[in-house]
């Protein structure tokens, strides 16, 4: 018997009906219409946009647990929303919405052992004085695995994440630090782990917090002196992800406490999952023990997609959102926007808006106009081979012996020179810099950007070259 959306659909509610009550079921499953089956996608009419989201918000589950008997674990479900009355149009609209496929993410109760005289443990999540505990993780569930895309540019880290969420702190991945630009996808990945992780282990606490509100708990608990009670509570986590852990640079009341945190965590076997916009060699401004820590497990970067890869992210965008475009359009937006993920949603976002607001249909032309403001506002990011020639030519030499091992006064100056601009005016990690400019480590290219600092105080002449420099790469 071949298997239709009809067949799969009866199957469906043949177990939903054996799950929930009868009178829910006659409310809310039996309108449903299927519609048509393709690509292991069950595409389902449902009567109202609130009744794709009471089905979201409540049934995500045994939808899912239904369909993946069916079809495998590939099923995926499409809601076609059918609205009737529009605005003097004849015929109905309708709207393709994909489920998202999880539930929203609910408190988590921790048993917390009583220590001392006042068996209160001051949560900085929630106002003190509440004894019985109940953490939200602050996990966004629309921040997961399915809509985090595999490429070249993240494979490792997302690899890595999976890992991780498999088997939270019985990997060697602990801490698992994920490092890479902006909007180049960290935090999402950051929420992925912790979602795939309530996901497989219900029972386990899992917190996600950036370091700057974490610092911010931080300094409130030495006013109110809990400082004890704030570093208890969070070793009782079992999973911790801190966004953004750069911030912690030169705060060293708040790296002191991390690292009892840290420490206590690891020992017990917990997940420590931590992000950053750089590699822990180019952190400044943080402490050589919580640095050294940093490195212990897997450090992994996130590099700007590739074209292939840029282009399976706006399809997956225009997918969920429940809209066509055209191939053209879409390659276009890819071809031009190359810097990170964020900006080339929001040129699609852009793109969506302009047409369903302006009443305009989605041409080249409306995507040229749209793509013209994002790459104009984005400024261009000079690269490391380019600062090396402009350098060069400002000093008449060729960039061969910019690189030489020579130690000739004016080489020296021009290289570190290069080393201190290609810092200033590029992403790229003190590493990268090193590797480009004459095969330098990352330490060598740190006491240039000083050396350079110093003379620019002390040398009028120095000081002249950085200024002219600085006009011909702005």
């Amino acid at each position: 018997m071949s298997v239709t959306a009809n067949s799969v659909w009866n199957n469906c509610l043949a177990f939903i009906k054996d799950n929930i009550q009868p009178q829910a079921f006659k409310t809310w499953f039996e309108p449903i219409k299927p519609v048509k089956l393709s690509d292991n996608a069950l595409s389902i009419q449902v009567p109202s946009k609130f009744f794709y989201e009471w089905l979201e918000e409540h049934y995500v589950k045994l939808l899912k647990v239904a369909l993946t008997k069916e079809l495998g674990e590939t099923a995926k479900l499409v809601y076609i929303i059918r609205m009737e009355n529009t605005y003097g149009n004849r015929e109905p609209f309708t709207e393709k919405i994909p489920s998202s496929n999880r539930g929203n993410m609910g408190p988590q109760e921790m048993d917390v052992p009583i220590k001392s005289k006042n068996p209160e443990l001051r949560n900085p999540f929630v106002i003190p004085g509440i004894r019985n505990i109940k953490i939200e993780s602050q996990l966004n569930p629309n921040y997961n695995f399915d809509n985090f895309l595999e490429g070249d540019s993240n494979r490792l880290a997302r690899s890595a994440g999976m890992a991780v969420a498999n088997k939270p702190g019985g990997t060697s991945f602990n801490p698992l630090l994920v490092f890479g630009g902006v909007g180049l996808g960290k935090t999402h990945l950051a929420h992925a782990i912790g979602v795939e992780i309530k996901d497989k282990y219900p029972d386990r606490t899992v917190l996600y917090i950036s370091a700057e509100k974490f610092t911010q708990q931080y300094i409130e608990s030495v006013k109110k002196n809990t400082r004890n009670d704030f570093i208890h509570f969070y070793q009782l986590i079992d999973v911790l992800i801190i966004d953004d852990v750069q911030f912690l640079s030169g705060k060293s009341g708040t790296q002191d406490v991390f690292f009892h945190i840290f420490n206590h965590l690891h020992q017990n076997g917990k997940q420590v999952i931590l992000t950053s916009d750089k590699a822990p060699v180019d952190m400044q401004d943080i402490e050589q023990r919580l640095l050294s820590r940093f490195k212990w497990g897997l450090s992994a970067e996130l590099q700007n997609p590739d074209y292939e890869t840029r282009i399976s992210i706006l399809k997956n965008k225009l997918y969920r959102d429940g809209v066509e475009m055209p191939e053209d359009i879409i390659d276009y937006v890819a071809k031009h926007i190359k810097t990170n993920i964020r900006e080339l949603e929001g040129a699609i976002i852009s793109l969506i808006a302009q047409s369903s607001f302006n009443k305009k249909e989605v041409t080249l032309e409306l995507a040229q106009q749209v793509v013209e403001k994002f790459v104009k506002n984005t400024k261009r990011e000079v690269s490391i081979d380019y600062i090396q020639k402009v350098v060069s030519d400002y000093f008449e030499m060729d960039v061969a012996t910019l690189q030489s091992k020579t130690r000739k006064r004016h080489i020296v100056q021009a290289r570190q020179l290069a080393m201190f601009f290609a810092k200033k005016f590029t992403k790229a990690s003190l590493a990268s810099i090193g590797s480009q400019i004459g095969k330098r480590d990352h330490a060598t290219v740190l006491h240039a950007c000083k050396t350079v600092d110093n003379l620019a105080e002390t040398d009028k002449q120095f000081r002249k070259y950085i200024e002219d420099l600085t006009k011909k790469l702005s």
